[in-house]
């Protein structure tokens, strides 16, 4: 049975970007459903579609026959066990163990970044000024993608060289950098560049752009 990948609106939902660039990267094939995100009980995990195939209210979830995974990372590391040859995870222990760091930080950090630069591929916005909070989690993202690079990234311009669950989880970090005007060093721009040219990434990019909904709190940013 092939699995259903349940995801929100591609311009906006950052979570949904992750595992599904997972999945796509790792040559796993999988049905794509969108559940478009707003009304009543956007925000409280209260979307009836939502609640129909997810337990958390949230997506993604991946259906897996009679089995449900909710979580983004989940859902990687699913990707990660069902096409080994994808090397989603980095062959090198010391390499792997640094990239689920890297992956996990980005999956349960950076708040002020998420309340701040929403994910809106169509938004374009000027430079501006951040609370100390948020120049905090971007100056730690900036360390991240460039130290990370430095150290494990000498084959490719991804984060381990090939790609890895890490460039999945980060590239919706890359669309906010460029859709709120944020100046990044010439290693996280050019790590950028590189989420930016991906062939899946473009494909997610134009289907979101192609999109007719709008999130108003979110466009209101």
């Amino acid at each position: 049975m092939t699995p259903t990948l349940y995801i929100g609106n591609k311009n906006y939902s950052s979570w949904s970007l992750r595992p599904w660039l997972a999945l796509r990267w790792a040559g796993v094939a999988f049905d794509e459903a969108l559940i478009v995100l707003g009304g009543d009980g956007y925000g409280r995990s209260r979307i009836a579609a939502v609640r129909a195939v997810s337990p958390t209210g949230r997506v993604p979830a991946l259906a897996l026959g009679d089995v449900t995974v909710w979580d983004s990372l989940a859902i990687c590391e699913w990707a990660a066990e069902a096409a080994p040859a994808a090397r989603l995870w980095p062959t090198d222990p010391a390499a792997r163990a640094v990239c689920r760091a890297v992956t996990c930080e980005m999956h349960s950090s950076f708040a002020a970044l998420r309340r701040d630069l929403g994910m809106n591929l169509r938004r374009r916005t000027e430079a501006r000024a951040w609370p100390a909070d948020t120049r905090e989690d971007l100056e730690r993202v900036e360390e991240v993608i460039a130290t990370t690079h430095a150290r494990w990234g000498a084959e490719g311009p991804f984060l381990f060289g090939a790609r890895t669950i890490a460039d999945a989880f980060y590239a919706p970090v890359a669309t906010r950098l460029r859709s709120y005007g944020v100046s990044s060093s010439p290693v996280v721009a050019a790590w950028c560049d590189a989420i930016f040219a991906d062939a899946h990434f473009r494909a997610w990019e134009s289907a979101a752009l192609a999109e007719p909904w709008t999130i108003a709190s979110t466009d209101a940013l």
